[in-house]
C-alpha cells in the first residue's frame, strides 16, 4: 500500500494520547486511525512558502489536520474513495454508495477536518448502518478501527505498517524497559523461543473481532505505555496470555512447551475461549493478580471484623469482587462479654464494607464491589433485607454492597406451607448448645433425619435460647420487594449446595461469591496471638479456607458449531480445546500473586478451578432452536454433560502428570460419590470414575458459569447462559446512538432471537438451568427477568420452581417497565 493509494490521516506517536476524538474511541483510549503512510513533516521554510502563496489555499477547499492543527495537507477524495473500496473490497454484498456519500459530505463542508474526527466518522457511519438485513456493517466498523491501530502500533514501534505485526521479541523488550511487562517471559523463554512464538501469530484472526469486542479490548486491556501510547496489538495480548500461562511447563523439554504455548494461543486467538478479565488484563505485565473473585468468612470478633475489612480492601485494590459471609457474626442486642444488648448486630459492620467498597475503586477504573450474604434464620435478617432500599432510616442503608440469603430447604418448605419460621442470634446458640447451624445441611431434600433440620428443632425447643417468630412467607415477601426495587438478595439454597459438594469430607460452603457462581468450602481467619519482639510485633493467625475463583469460558458460539478442519468437516473443537483450557488454569494456580496469605493457602490446598461457558443463546440460534422449547432443555442436559465429561477427564489426566489436589483422599471425586450423585452410569462415565479413584484429580472444583458480559462481548457472542436483551436495539451514547444487534443476526436466525429476555419463558429458563446445573459441580450465574409489575404469586412461584428443581443459586431478578400484556408467560 502506498501513500499515493490512501489518505492521510495519521499522528505521530508522541500525540497518541493527546487526540481527543469527537465520538469513540474515547479519549481515555488508545487513539488509532486508518491506513496511510504518513509524509515527512514540512520545514519551517515550507509552511512560509504555503502560507504566502495565496492561490494554493484558494484551490484546495479542505484541508485535513493533525497534530492540534500544526500541520495540514490537501483532502483529496479519490484517495479516501480508494481507502474506503479497500475494506468494503472485503464485504462487497454492503451497499456502499450512501455511506460514501456520507463520509464525502462531512469533510467537503469543512474548510479543516482533523485526521481522528474523519475516522470516527468512518468507523460511526459505518456501525450506524448494521441492522438485521448487514450486520457486515459492524465487521466493516472494526476493519476500520484495526487499521489505525496497526498504524499506530507501527510508528510507536518502528516497523512497516504494512506488516501489521512487528517483532514480538522487540515489544517484550520494549515494554519491559518501560516496567509495563514483567521479565517473567523474558527470563522463562529463550530469544530463540520467542521468536518461534512470534512466528505463531496470525493477523488474519483479527478479523473475527466485530468493533465493539475491538474496541473494548484495545480501550481496556492491550498493553500501554504510561502515555496510553498503542504498542500491543490484539494477536501479542493472547500469545503473551500463553507465554506467561505456559513458563513452568518444563516437564518434556523446550519443544513440548512450545507446543503448548500453541495451543493456548490457537483457543485464545480463533476466540474459542476466554480467560478471566484480571488475567486478560495483567497476565505477562507488571503487578495485578489473575483471578476474578474471592469469599471471605468474618469471624464474629473484633479483630476479625476488622481483619476481614483490610482482607476485603487488598482484594478489591487488586480488582477482585467479593463476597463475604457474615453468618457467624453476633446479632443486634447480642451479649457482648456478657454484657446483654451490647451489640449493634451485623448492620454497622456491612456499613463499614459498603464504605470500603466505595473507597477502595481499583485505580479509579470502579468501585471495589462487595457482596454480603446472612443466613435467614439470622436475628438482623429483616434490617438485612432493608439495606439497599430506597425508603426508610438511611442510617440502616448499605447502598454500595449488594445482598445474599442463604436459605435451606425447611426454609423454603415453611414458606410453601404458610408457616412459622424462628430468627436466632448466632452468638447465643453457640454459647448455649456449642455449634453454629450453618454447620449443618440435610444430606437429602425432604428428610425428616436430615442435620440441619434436626439441630434447628433442637434450638428451637430450647427455651433458655431467645427467639423471634414471625412468618416464612412474610419474609420472601420482603425478599421479593427488594428483588423488584433493587435485583437483591441473590438466593443461595445451602442445603442443595453442600449436598453436592465434592469436598464436603474437610469443609462447609456456607455462601457464595459476588456473582453466585463459586462454591467452595469456606472457613474464618482467626487470631491466634501478637508477640512484641524487641521491636517488632509478631502476629500469629489461623488461616481459613478463603475462597479464590480462578476462571476462564468456553465461547458456545464458536466453539459448538462446526469447524473447518484439515480438509474434514469436524463438529465442535472442544475435545482440543478443554484440555488446554484446564492447564491453563491450573497454572493459574502457581502463578497467581494474591493480595491475602490465608488465599493462597486455599488456592494450594484445593486448586479450585472454575471452567465456564457462554453464547448459549447465540448458540441456540445458530442450531435453530426456540429459547421456550424442550429442546433447549434436553440440549442443555446434553451438550453440558459433555463440557463436564471433557473437564473430568482434562483434570484427571492433569493429575497423572503432576499430582492430584492435596485433600483428594476421602473426596466425592475419590469414593465415587460425585459420579453416583449425578447418575453418571453410562459405560463411559463408569470407566471415567475408576480412572479417577485411581489416579486423582487435579482440581478440587472444576465448573462454574460466570456472568462474563465483557469477555462474551469481546469474543462477540451473547453473554453467559442468558437470553439476549433485545435482537436489535440502540444504545444511546451522549452525542449519538448506535445499533446493537445480536450475534450472527441475520434473517435465519432473527426468529430464535425475536424473544428477547423479558419476554422469554422464565420457567423455561429455570428448567434448561436445572438441567445444566447437574453437570456444573460449582454454580451458575443465573438472572430472572421480570415485569415490574409481576404478580407475587408468578414470582414466588418462580423461585419455588429453581429450589424445587435443585437450582443451587439465583442471581439478579431484573425487571423492566414492559407491559404486563406483552409478557406471555406470566399472563397466563
Amino acid at each position: 500500500m502506498t501513500s499515493q493509494d490512501t489518505i492521510t490521516t495519521g499522528t505521530p506517536a508522541a500525540a497518541d494520547a493527546a487526540q481527543t476524538p469527537a465520538m469513540p474511541p474515547t479519549s481515555a483510549a488508545p487513539a488509532v486511525e486508518p491506513d496511510d503512510t504518513v509524509p515527512p513533516p514540512p520545514s519551517a521554510a515550507m509552511h512560509t512558502a504555503i502560507a504566502e502563496t495565496a492561490d494554493v489555499d484558494a484551490d484546495v477547499s479542505t484541508w485535513i489536520t493533525k497534530e492540534a492543527g500544526n500541520r495540514r495537507i490537501p483532502y483529496d477524495r479519490a484517495r479516501l474513495e480508494r481507502s474506503i473500496d479497500r475494506t468494503h473490497a472485503e464485504f462487497p454484498q454492503l451497499d456502499i454508495a450512501d455511506y460514501k456519500r456520507s463520509v464525502f459530505g462531512f469533510v467537503e463542508r469543512k474548510e479543516a477536518v482533523n485526521a481522528d474526527d474523519l475516522t470516527d466518522h468512518l468507523i460511526r457511519e459505518a456501525e450506524a448502518r448494521v441492522d438485521v438485513t448487514a450486520p457486515e456493517w459492524e465487521f466493516f466498523a472494526a476493519r476500520l478501527y484495526l487499521h489505525r491501530l496497526y498504524k499506530r502500533a507501527s510508528r510507536n514501534r518502528f516497523y512497516d505498517a504494512e506488516q501489521k505485526y512487528g517483532s514480538y521479541v522487540g515489544l517484550q523488550e520494549s515494554l519491559a524497559d518501560r516496567n509495563i511487562y514483567s521479565n517473567d517471559i523474558l527470563r522463562a523463554y529463550s530469544k530463540e523461543e520467542l521468536q518461534e512464538a512470534g512466528r505463531m501469530i496470525d493477523a488474519e484472526r483479527d478479523k473475527l473481532f466485530a468493533y465493539n469486542g475491538l474496541y473494548l479490548l484495545a480501550t481496556r486491556y492491550l498493553a500501554t505505555d504510561h502515555s496510553r501510547a498503542v504498542f500491543e496489538l490484539p494477536q501479542e495480548r493472547w500469545l503473551t496470555i500463553a507465554l506467561y500461562l505456559m513458563q513452568n511447563e518444563t516437564r518434556g523439554g523446550r519443544e513440548r512447551r512450545m507446543q503448548l504455548v500453541g495451543e493456548a494461543y490457537w483457543a485464545l486467538s480463533n476466540l474459542y475461549m476466554t480467560v478471566a478479565t484480571p488475567t486478560l488484563q495483567n497476565a505477562g505485565k507488571v503487578g495485578g493478580q489473575l483471578s476474578s473473585c474471592f469469599i471471605d468468612t468474618v469471624d464474629d470478633s473484633l479483630q476479625g471484623i476488622y481483619d476481614s475489612n483490610t482482607d476485603i480492601a487488598r482484594v478489591s485494590k487488586g480488582g477482585g469482587g467479593v463476597g463475604a459471609y457474615m453468618g457467624y457474626v453476633r446479632s443486634s442486642g447480642s451479649a457482648i462479654r456478657g454484657v446483654p444488648n451490647s451489640s449493634g448486630g451485623v448492620v454497622p459492620w456491612i456499613k463499614q464494607l459498603n464504605n470500603t467498597a466505595v473507597s477502595v475503586d481499583q485505580l479509579g477504573q470502579r468501585k471495589g464491589a462487595v457482596a454480603v450474604y446472612l443466613d435467614v434464620w439470622h436475628r438482623d435478617i429483616e434490617n438485612f433485607l432493608d439495606l439497599r432500599l430506597n425508603n426508610g432510616d438511611q442510617r440502616l442503608r448499605a447502598h454500595d454492597v449488594f445482598t445474599s440469603i442463604c436459605i435451606p430447604d425447611l426454609f423454603m418448605e415453611a414458606v410453601e406451607r404458610r408457616g412459622d419460621w424462628y430468627l436466632f442470634d448466632p452468638h447465643e446458640v453457640h454459647r448455649i448448645k456449642g455449634w453454629y447451624l450453618q454447620d449443618f445441611f440435610d444430606e437429602k431434600k425432604g428428610d425428616p433425619n436430615g442435620s440441619f433440620r434436626k439441630r434447628y428443632e433442637e434450638v428451637v425447643n430450647d427455651e433458655r435460647i431467645s427467639r423471634k417468630t414471625v412468618k416464612a412467607i412474610d419474609i420472601f415477601k420482603r425478599i421479593m420487594v427488594s428483588q423488584l426495587e433493587t435485583g437483591n438478595p441473590f438466593m443461595f439454597y445451602r442445603d442443595e449446595v453442600n449436598r453436592k459438594n465434592p469436598n464436603k469430607h474437610v469443609g462447609r460452603v456456607y455462601s457464595s461469591n459476588l456473582c453466585t457462581e463459586i462454591l467452595q468450602n469456606m472457613s474464618p481467619t482467626k487470631m491466634m496471638q501478637e508477640i512484641i519482639s524487641g521491636n517488632q510485633i509478631v502476629t500469629t493467625k489461623q488461616a481459613g479456607d478463603f475462597v479464590v475463583c480462578n476462571l476462564s469460558s468456553v465461547n458456545l458460539g464458536r466453539a459448538v458449531v462446526p469447524q473447518e478442519g484439515q480438509g474434514d468437516l469436524i463438529t465442535d473443537v472442544l475435545e482440543r480445546l478443554i484440555p488446554i483450557q484446564v492447564r491453563m488454569l491450573d497454572n493459574v494456580i502457581d502463578l497467581n500473586q494474591l493480595p491475602v496469605p490465608q488465599a493462597t493457602i486455599t488456592n494450594q490446598k484445593y486448586r479450585a478451578i472454575g471452567l465456564g461457558t457462554f453464547g448459549w443463546h447465540h448458540l441456540l440460534a445458530q442450531k435453530g432452536i426456540q429459547w421456550n422449547d424442550k429442546a433447549a432443555e434436553d440440549f442443555s442436559d446434553s451438550l453440558y454433560e459433555r463440557i463436564n465429561f471433557l473437564t473430568v477427564q482434562a483434570s484427571m489426566e492433569l493429575a497423572k502428570e503432576k499430582g492430584a489436589y492435596p485433600v483428594f483422599q476421602g473426596s466425592d471425586w475419590h469414593t465415587g460419590a460425585y459420579f453416583r450423585d449425578r447418575d453418571y452410569n453410562s459405560p463411559q462415565w463408569l470407566d471415567l470414575a475408576a480412572q479417577v479413584g485411581v489416579n486423582g484429580m487435579r482440581n478440587g472444583w472444576l465448573m462454574a458459569v460466570a456472568p462474563n458480559m465483557s469477555t462474551a462481548q469481546i469474543a462477540g457472542s451473547t453473554a453467559s447462559i442468558d437470553p439476549i436483551y433485545s435482537a436489535f436495539y440502540y444504545e444511546e451514547k451522549k452525542d449519538y446512538r448506535r445499533p446493537v444487534a445480536a450475534p450472527g443476526l441475520s434473517l435465519e436466525t432473527w426468529p430464535y432471537y425475536e424473544k428477547g429476555a423479558y419476554k422469554v419463558d422464565q420457567f423455561a429458563s429455570v428448567r434448561q438451568n436445572a438441567r445444566r446445573q447437574r453437570h456444573v459441580d460449582q454454580a451458575i450465574s443465573f438472572n430472572l427477568y421480570v415485569p415490574s409489575t409481576i404478580r407475587a404469586s408468578t414470582l414466588l412461584e418462580l423461585h419455588m420452581t429453581a429450589w424445587r428443581e435443585g437450582i443451587k443459586t439465583t442471581y439478579y431478578v431484573r425487571s423492566n417497565d414492559i407491559d404486563i400484556a406483552e409478557c406471555e408467560w406470566c399472563s397466563s
